[in-house]
């Protein structure tokens, strides 16, 4: 009877005595327990004849009959597992059991007799891990001397190795945490920390306690089985009918081996408002207990608010503010989360993503779990990347609408009902891949020197490209870049395994073409050698493979065009297939799932187009300054490894195009055969993968350009004219896709322009400000020149297609 983070305890010496701690809440429970201890029940558990006290669990009743005993007895809390009826070779409670008013796990009195009598194998009398009393008692030294403490402390332990046993008989699925609450108000170095923030604030303690006691029940998550249950059984369908759900075989054993040790921390990306429900399910599925997913307030609404906290949600609040007491119960809560197992799963990038690549992570949650580790309170925590991929996506049309200044529904119930309606559509496959486990504690153990600075023109992490310490002490500073980098490394894992779907190849080719539509039979010319470059790399995929066919082309053709991503038009001597008019955010959605795939290959043909330009002589030194450049201006777009990683994938690409490079590189010869090569490789990337960032890039350029460079920049209302200029220079031409006009992008080009420090006015010097915010400007129009040559390299904007 000890908790999660304890060793069994083990008697030296039989016991002369035995408390039976007996949880009962009906005179049915009380009489099966009596019963069962009467025959003998102990005695056949444990191999022991000493006699037998029965105690209530109750904190009144131990702390007047147990706590002051001077022998050591054992300890053994007792009390009745009631079970559903068995169906299909599951005990589960259905929603047949909600309708006749009953809860299989839970029934009332008159259902209990009746049980005993018709049902016998719906109930067995459960008993937890036992202790010494003198055990209970190392356990909890904060208790001597504290009876009252000392008893609920019992109650706790008991209560917990209670519902351990239980997990054993009816699974780890059902693995629910009880009085949270109350054992982190009770606990001493909480409630220091509590008289300590009282002192800091000029509060009193009791207010401040108050206040802490307040936001603890509004945080905790009251797990019950019945919903989880019925929820799962709810929910499945919506998505059951949508997608096929693709699960990972291969790491859920791999999985379930390290949550024996250590708690998972799942952290998905994410792409759909039903990611919560595709990974609870298919974990539900492999008997994993149930996740405690961190959401924002934003989803707390009825009834899916009150719903979700009964099946592991936590809800925090976006912002804390100075909330001095609200920052100390989030992460005790957390701390307390992980100490005790339990799992725990968020969204990493902060909200779902709006153009189908990971978005920039969020750094909040992952200071509290640096916290938890540091307070020495957890030993590890083995961090899961989660890719979840889906082939279709019903709400990107909303999506692609937030991106060119549409505004965002408000969740509730309304949209809730649209949302579910919504859902009713086959989307195709579903794939849930989980990456290479990081340990929490090798990573933030050891800090490491920062991803990126101002002016070093390294790729890194997305939004954490300047490192500034403010004052901050160098263990600080050294826990932040630690924290930045375990970021870095979780969007990686995901990326890693995140697969490249059918759409996503598809689009990828016919985002290529500019407005011209294909037969099948282009497509499949122009999918062919892209084909081949995924399956040298053997790079992850989902059922590529269909689009070597005509008919399975056809029919991803086919869904396209329903989902209206892709237009069809029939009335000449074949179909042929292109974007839809205004779909192109949508397909880039789409594409953009499996984009970072490809973007060393667009690096690598720029990089090469860049040194053809240069003297025979510097070729080489200009290709690869250009490889390096393009990589700092996509370091908020993309998570690139550091530069002699960088320089190394960059060789491997370069092999694939020409086998011979090494040797036309110890020879000086790097120029136009390199490019004959490049040409003659089949396809071309960097117009399909890169040029719409360069484009919203373009288009923040020149706006900065053209502002007075002393004053002051409004961020949303620059966004808003990028917006406005950008549908402007798509008319006139000056942008390839209407993808580049982004909100989202242009909020990614703003952060490359402060970290170049080109957004803070500059009234010391405001010439030299406005001459660099040109040369930016220029620079990418001379980016763009090139992707607009790479693209007339690639066969498939060749009129001699078939």
């Amino acid at each position: 009877m000890i908790d999660h983070d304890s060793r069994v305890p083990t008697a030296t010496t039989t016991p002369r005595s035995v408390v039976a701690l007996v949880e009962s809440a009906t005179r049915v429970e009380r009489e099966l327990v009596g019963n069962w201890l009467a025959e003998g029940g102990i005695t056949q558990e444990f191999g022991t004849d000493a006699p037998v006290t029965q105690i209530d669990l109750d904190p009144a009743a131990i702390a007047a009959r147990l706590v002051d005993r001077r022998d050591d007895p054992l300890v053994v809390p007792v009390r009745v597992l009631w079970l559903p009826p068995e169906r299909d070779g599951v005990r589960r409670t259905t929603f047949t059991d909600l309708v006749t008013l009953s809860n299989p796990r839970k029934p009332n009195r008159l259902m209990q007799r009746r049980l005993v009598d018709k049902a016998p194998d719906r109930h067995l009398v459960l008993t937890g891990q036992p202790a010494r009393l003198s055990e209970l008692r190392a356990n909890n030294p904060g208790a001597v001397g504290a009876p009252e403490a000392f008893a609920r402390a019992i109650v706790r332990a008991g209560i917990v190795a209670l519902e351990r046993a239980e997990r054993a008989v009816i699974g780890d699925r059902y693995k629910v945490p009880r009085l949270v609450a109350e054992e982190i108000l009770d606990s001493p170095e909480f409630l220091r920390r509590l008289g300590d923030i009282a002192a800091e604030i000029g509060s009193s303690p009791r207010e401040v306690h108050r206040r802490a006691e307040k936001a603890l029940r509004e945080l905790v998550a009251a797990q019950s089985r019945l919903v989880s249950d019925l929820f799962t059984q709810a929910m499945r369908p919506i998505h059951a009918s949508t997608w096929k759900v693709d699960g990972d075989p291969n790491g859920f054993e791999r999985l379930r081996s390290l949550n024996r040790r250590y708690p998972l921390v799942f952290l998905p990306s994410h792409r759909s408002y039903v990611d919560a429900f595709v990974l609870g399910d298919v974990l539900a599925r492999n008997d994993f207990p149930p996740n405690h997913v961190i959401g924002g307030a934003n989803l707390g609404f009825w009834p899916m608010g009150p719903i979700a906290r009964r099946t592991g949600t936590v809800f925090i609040r976006r912002s804390f503010g100075d909330d001095e007491v609200y920052k100390a119960v989030v992460e005790e809560y957390f701390a307390y989360l992980l100490a005790k197992r339990f799992n725990l799963e968020w969204y990493f990038e902060g909200g779902r993503t709006r153009t189908g690549k990971l978005r920039p992570p969020r750094y909040g949650l992952l200071n509290y779990l640096a916290a938890a580790l540091r307070s020495a309170r957890v030993d590890d925590v083995m961090l899961v990347p989660v890719s979840i991929t889906y082939e279709r996506l019903n709400e990107i049309g909303a999506i692609a609408d937030e991106q060119t200044g549409g505004k965002k529904q408000p969740e509730g119930l309304a949209w809730l009902a649209r949302y579910v309606r919504n859902q009713q559509h086959s989307a195709g496959h579903v794939y849930v891949r989980f990456g290479e486990p990081i340990s929490a504690r090798d990573r933030l153990g050891t800090y490491g020197d920062p991803l990126v600075t101002r002016d070093s023109g390294a790729g890194g992490n997305p939004g954490v490209a300047r490192t500034e310490t403010d004052g901050e002490d160098a263990v600080a500073e050294q826990e932040r870049r630690a924290v930045q980098r375990l970021a870095f490394d979780i969007a990686v894992g995901i990326n890693d395994v995140t697969p490249i779907t059918v759409n996503a190849l598809t689009t990828l080719v016919l985002l290529g073409v500019h407005e011209r539509a294909l037969t099948r039979a282009e497509l499949r010319a122009a999918i062919a050698p892209v084909l081949g470059y995924i399956e040298h790399r053997d790079l992850p995929r989902g059922e590529v493979e269909t689009l070597r066919d005509d008919h399975g082309l056809a029919v991803v053709l086919e869904q396209l065009a329903i989902a209206k991503v892709v237009t069809v038009y029939r009335g000449g001597l074949q179909p042929v297939y292109s974007i839809g008019a205004g779909a192109h955010l949508e397909a880039a959605f789409y594409r953009n799932s499996a984009v970072h795939w490809f973007v060393n290959r667009a690096i690598l043909e720029l990089a090469i187009l860049t040194a053809v330009e240069a003297p025979e002589g510097d070729q080489l030194r200009v290709g690869w300054e250009a490889a390096y450049r393009l990589r700092d201006l996509l370091k908020f777009e993309f998570f690139f490894p550091e530069r002699t990683e960088f320089t190394t994938q960059l060789t491997a690409e370069m092999l694939l195009v020409d086998s011979e490079w090494h040797r036309r590189t110890a020879a000086g010869t790097v120029g136009s055969e390199i490019l004959a090569q490049l040409a003659g490789s089949g396809f071309m990337m960097a117009h399909r993968v890169v040029r719409s960032f360069f484009d919203a890039q373009l288009v923040v350029a020149e706006r900065l350009a053209a502002l007075d460079p002393t004053a002051e920049i409004d961020r949303k209302a620059f966004t808003d004219e990028c917006l406005n200029v950008g549908r402007q220079m798509l008319l006139q031409q000056r942008l390839h896709s209407p993808e580049s006009v982004s909100s989202e992008l242009f909020t990614s080009a703003l952060k490359l322009a402060d970290n170049h420090g080109l957004l803070a006015p500059d009234p010391d010097d405001p010439a030299e400000l406005a001459a660099r915010r040109a040369r930016f400007a220029g620079e990418l129009r001379a980016i763009g020149a090139r992707i607009s040559r790479a693209a007339t390299l690639d066969p498939s904007n060749r009129m001699e297609l078939l």
